[in-house]
């Protein structure tokens, strides 16, 4: 067991408890004083006791203890107990309160808060298809000044624009978010922002070979489209896209496309 220090208050001395793995001495310190109505310290000691009991296995303690820490209306911890609420209703699968509590931190006006829950709802819409809630909700994570959470939400934005056949408008995220993305986050949405960069590289070769009456260029089209698929998973895409070019009833375009494919030989 910690032992006691004299100088510390009651919630640090419960902190190091529960730090020291002493989680019924913390849960007892804190219970007493988030069951003060009038404590200066009830809203962060309901926050603390309910992290404390979900540690023991009691969700449904946590979940009052966080209600409580609610009730307070204290912005920062009252936000905090939001949180915890909504992170346990999703871990539940139970999405229509999950979904309540995550409104309630936006209520409780804690600016450092509200990308976290942009993203949980945004996660939330798109669990029932709704893409065009998700969509709003990612852009309002991305717009709530986290720069890790925003490049987060960058990230999933792009790959529900991805999603819905839009690789420009994804791109156009891509490349705003690294203005201001933490060094950490750079590489992934390097890599993001080059696999709609394929995307629009397929959709252009695509025009090509639809537009082009030449020959050569062509064939070079069905060529860079046909090598292009596979690297975004779409290997039968690029199969077929062979396919056309060889069968092709413009002979000149079918030889060419014939000779390009021969190179893997």
């Amino acid at each position: 067991m910690t032992p006691p220090d004299v100088d510390a208050s009651p919630l640090e001395h419960a902190r190091r408890l529960a730090e020291g793995g002493d989680l019924d001495a913390a849960a007892a310190i804190l219970s007493e004083l988030a069951a003060d109505p009038a404590g200066p310290d009830r809203a962060q000691a309901a926050v603390g006791l309910a992290v404390v009991l979900e540690q023991r296995g009691d969700a449904e303690g946590a979940r009052a203890a966080a209600r409580v820490a609610l009730s307070t209306g204290h912005p920062e911890y009252g936000a905090q107990a939001a949180c915890h609420l909504a992170q346990g209703f999703e871990r539940e699968d139970r999405p229509d309160q999950a979904r309540g509590a995550w409104q309630a931190v936006l209520g409780m006006g804690a600016p450092e808060y509200v990308a976290l829950a942009r993203l949980g709802l945004a996660r939330l819409a798109v669990q029932r298809d709704d893409l065009e809630g998700a969509e709003e909700e990612l852009r309002a994570a991305i717009g709530a000044g986290d720069p890790h959470l925003g490049a987060r939400a960058a990230q999933q934005l792009g790959d529900l624009l991805l999603l819905q056949g839009e690789p420009g408008e994804a791109a156009d995220v891509l490349m705003a978010a690294l203005h201001d993305a933490p060094a950490a986050e750079v590489a992934r949405l390097r890599v993001q922002l080059g696999i709609a960069h394929l995307e629009l590289a397929c959709a252009e070769f695509a025009g090509a070979v639809e537009d082009g009456d030449e020959p050569g260029t062509s064939a070079l089209a069905i060529e860079l489209l046909a090598r292009t698929l596979p690297l975004r998973g779409r290997a039968d895409d690029a199969d077929r896209v062979w396919s056309y070019g060889l069968n092709h009833t413009d002979q000149a375009l079918a030889e060419e496309v014939r000779l390009r494919l021969g190179r893997d030989g």
